[in-house]
């Protein structure tokens, strides 16, 4: 039974059945009849590597053993970057995406805090990454490559500390 038959109004805007909208461009029997789809499927979204490249880097700065992203280079250079007037932190370093239509596969260069388990940081980075990119985006996570390449001892002075003190 339909709303109208059952007494309820007939609520307001366009209605989408399974088939989508028709657009009349003559008579019923007219063959220049067009069936649009549902609004979600008009249209394509693309999302760029640097997206998912920010938002698994963040996803893994989250992880409680992370101390770091990137390499030993890519740190300095960074440091020094941030340093510039006008230059920003940058949450995609140590992060490479290839995305495609529906998949990604990533891979982050982290550096671990000296003491935690490495392998336990390694696991809870890439649940912390997958969810967040699939949440996110919608995309499906395939691979998330974990490279370990340095560990923060206690002793040591950060890299940011050490760009601070030249200057």
């Amino acid at each position: 039974m339909t709303d109208a038959e059952q007494g309820r109004p007939e609520p307001d805007g366009p209605s989408y059945p399974s088939g989508g909208r028709t657009l009349e461009k003559g008579g019923p029997g007219d063959p220049g009849r067009k069936v649009l789809g549902p609004p979600a499927g008009r249209g394509r979204t693309t999302i760029a590597d640097g997206v998912v490249e920010k938002i698994a880097g963040l996803a893994a700065r989250d992880v409680v053993g992370v101390h770091a992203m990137g390499t030993g280079l890519t740190r300095t250079f960074g440091a020094v970057r941030d340093r510039v007037p006008g230059g920003r932190t940058s949450v995609s370093r140590g992060v490479k995406a290839e995305v495609g239509e529906v998949q990604t596969a990533l891979d982050l260069d982290i550096v671990v805090d000296y003491g935690v388990s490495i392998m336990d940081v390694a696991r809870a980075v890439r649940e912390n990454v997958i969810a967040a990119v699939e949440r996110m985006t919608g995309l499906e996570v395939v691979e998330v490559n974990v490279a370990v390449g340095d560990v923060k001892l206690p002793d040591e002075e950060d890299e940011d500390d050490r760009e601070q003190r030249v200057q």
